[in-house]
C-alpha cells in the first residue's frame, strides 16, 4: 500500500511527464520554436515619420467635385461652378461660398468696373491691410498673395479680374482664399470658376468706376 507521501510523489511525476509531452507538441506545431505562437500574436510597430506631405495637408485639386451656382440679379444673372458642399454665405452680386470647415472660400463680384484688370490688381494690392503681406504674383489680372491672420494664422488669397473687352474694363472679380499649403487646390478652384463662368452681355454700361 502506498503511503500518502508516495501517492503525492507519483502525482507530481505524472504531471511533469504530461508537461514535457505538451511542450514537445508545441515545438512541433510551431516549427521547432516554442515561442513562435507568442511572437505572432504580439507585435510592436514603431511609428515612422515621412517628409512627404499627406493628402490631408492641403486642398487637393483632384479630389474636388463641382456644381453650378447661380447668382447675380434677375436682370443680369451669372453662374459658375463651385466645389460641391461649399455653402452660400452671401448672395446677390457679391456671393461667397464657404466649405463646411470654413477654411476655404470663393467669392464673386459681378458688379464690374470701368477699370482694367491690371489697374484693379494694383488697387487691391495697395488696399490690403494684413500682417506680413507678401505678393507673389500680379500679372495678367491675377493677384496672388499671402499674409498672417491674427486668428487663423497663415493665409493665402488669389484674386482674378475677368475682362470681356480685351482688357479695357472688368466684368467679374473672383477671389479664392485658404492657406499657403492649399495653393494647388485654390488655383484649381479659381480656374474652374473662370472656365465655367457665364455672364450676360448687357446692352448698357452700368459698371461703377
Amino acid at each position: 500500500m502506498l503511503t500518502p507521501r508516495h501517492q503525492a510523489l507519483l502525482m507530481t511525476l505524472a504531471g511533469m511527464t504530461v508537461g514535457v509531452v505538451a511542450f514537445g507538441t508545441a515545438v512541433v506545431v510551431n516549427g521547432g520554436n516554442p515561442f513562435a505562437a507568442h511572437d505572432e500574436r504580439v507585435g510592436i510597430v514603431s511609428p515612422t515619420t515621412s517628409s512627404t506631405p499627406t493628402r490631408g495637408d492641403g486642398l487637393q485639386a483632384d479630389a474636388l467635385q463641382y456644381a453650378v451656382q447661380n447668382f447675380g440679379t434677375d436682370v443680369d444673372p451669372v453662374s459658375a461652378d463651385v466645389p460641391t458642399g461649399w455653402k452660400s454665405a452671401q448672395s446677390g452680386t457679391r456671393p461667397k461660398f464657404l466649405d463646411p470647415t470654413g477654411v476655404w472660400q470663393i467669392r464673386f463680384d459681378t458688379r464690374g468696373s470701368k477699370q482694367s484688370p491690371d489697374e484693379l490688381v494694383r488697387d487691391r494690392e495697395r488696399s490690403i491691410d494684413e500682417k506680413d503681406l507678401q505678393v507673389t504674383s500680379r500679372d495678367n489680372g491675377l493677384l496672388v498673395y499671402t499674409y498672417i491672420d491674427k486668428t487663423r494664422g497663415p493665409r493665402m488669397g488669389l484674386s482674378r479680374w475677368i475682362s470681356l473687352d480685351g482688357g479695357k474694363t472688368s466684368a467679374v472679380e473672383i477671389t479664392v482664399g485658404g492657406r499657403p499649403q492649399d495653393d494647388a487646390g485654390l488655383r484649381a478652384v479659381l480656374q474652374h470658376a473662370v472656365d465655367t463662368l457665364k455672364v450676360p452681355v448687357s446692352p448698357g454700361d452700368n459698371r461703377p468706376n
